[in-house]
């Protein structure tokens, strides 16, 4: 498809002028108009969990289409959106006990950050400074990306955003700088939260650390009062090993993020979730403490549908133990590229697997990324390595041979570009 008046995301149209086609997908595989088979090995960024088109989330969806399609949901609520609420609190980490929908992560977050503000305001104690890790990625939209890295996502948008308290990321086997600079942050006293992404931070390189990390780190503000946001728009839903990363360190989050495969990836919903005292600072017979926040589509039925049949399926179906079929058969793969040395800081969490190209630039906007997504495409394979990362986050009903299909694909791909 050469012709077409479409913006696509985080895309150059000069460097990329044509686009792939897709007409079909099912399980971990997408299809073109002509019939060539795609590897989805990035879960059609990181949203398909289950597999393209799982029959009791698309029958919800096809179902709940004959009932109703949309309803303004203030003043109103409706069945799928109360199952969604049911079904959350009853998973999810323990102190959390209302939620609020939106349709992105993005908006997941930004309530989020709405919250925390709100929730200060309106206890009477002047706290409105935000911390966050370096690298982190947590959303485009103005409050999102003042919590994110300043960089080459955001440098356009400088002008625009507001300060944020920066705190190491957590480095492997050497987190104490990170709980110094935020003990010392949090000491201030005029934090209002503290977000991070709880075991990985995606956008900003796949980079990983461990459970005791997020422990500590979650430790530190409920020391100082300090408002813990979990932004678990990837991690959620099993990304981790667990439904939550946030359970891998049994910590209770204050706010907590979801999107992405809060749907099992089938169409766009958020929620943020919060604990008690966070809803009863803005509940009042006073109007001025109100959340204002809203999108017009908010818990939209036919997407909330979709989010209640994932949970039933997460219910019904051997879920957790699809995702350590497809955790040990990544860590499989992954042993067998450790002796080439052109991988190097091979890493895993979980379902996720990442690691970099050596002796190559290194960066977002490292030019072995497009080569790479052109050769893996040309085999059959998505990927979209970020800069010199390549990592590998697949559907959970992604069998064995495939994912050694997909690693086969990365070294006869890595021969040629580095030829």
């Amino acid at each position: 498809m050469t012709s077409s008046s479409i913006w696509h995301p985080f895309t150059q149209h000069g460097l990329e002028p044509a686009m792939t086609p897709i007409a079909r997908a099912a399980g971990a595989w997408l299809e073109t108009p002509e019939g060539k088979r795609i590897f989805d090995g990035v879960s059609s960024w990181w949203v398909i969990t289950h597999g393209h088109r799982h029959p009791k989330i698309i029958a919800a969806m096809r179902a709940q289409t004959e009932r109703l399609d949309q309803v303004i949901f203030a003043g109103f609520t409706h069945e799928p959106a109360e199952a969604v609420a049911d079904g959350l609190l009853k998973i999810a980490p323990e102190g959390l006990r209302y939620l609020f929908f939106s349709d992105s992560g993005s908006t997941s977050v930004e309530v989020a950050l709405k919250m925390a503000l709100g929730y200060w305001k309106n206890t009477g104690q002047s706290r409105s400074r935000i911390l966050a890790l370096e690298d982190a990625y947590h959303g485009d939209t103005i409050g999102t990306m003042s919590a994110g890295a300043r960089g080459v996502f955001n440098a356009a948008y400088e002008p625009l955003l507001f300060e944020v308290g920066r705190i190491p990321r957590p480095k492997p086997h050497h987190a104490q700088p990170t709980f110094d600079a935020l003990e010392i942050a949090c000491r201030r006293g005029d934090v209002a939260a503290f977000i991070c992404e709880p075991l990985i931070l995606g956008a900003g390189g796949m980079l990983m650390y461990d459970a005791d990390t997020l422990k500590e780190m979650h430790r530190i503000c409920k020391a100082h009062d300090v408002l813990f946001i979990a932004d678990e728009v990837m991690t959620c839903f099993g990304r981790t090993g667990t439904v939550f990363a946030c359970q891998q360190a049994g910590i209770p989050p204050d706010i907590l993020c979801l999107a992405k495969g809060l749907t099992g990836g089938s169409i766009p919903l958020a929620v943020t979730m919060c604990s008690a005292p966070i809803y009863d600072a803005h509940f009042s017979k006073d109007r001025s403490r109100t959340f204002f926040h809203s999108s017009s589509y908010t818990a939209n039925p036919i997407a909330c549908a979709a989010a209640a049949a994932n949970l039933e399926v997460w219910r019904t179906e051997p879920v957790i133990e699809r995702i350590l079929a497809v955790s040990q058969s990544q860590a499989l793969c992954l042993n067998d590229l450790a002796a080439d040395a052109r991988f190097v800081n091979l890493r895993q969490t979980g379902t996720i697997t990442a690691f970099e190209i050596a002796d190559t630039q290194a960066g977002y906007l490292a030019n072995v990324a497009l080569d790479l997504r052109a050769r893996l495409l040309e085999r059959g394979v998505l990927l979209r390595p970020l800069g010199s990362t390549v990592y590998v986050m697949p559907p959970y009903c992604t069998t064995k041979d495939e994912l050694q299909f997909v690693y086969r694909s990365i070294v006869e791909a890595v021969d040629e570009v580095l030829s």
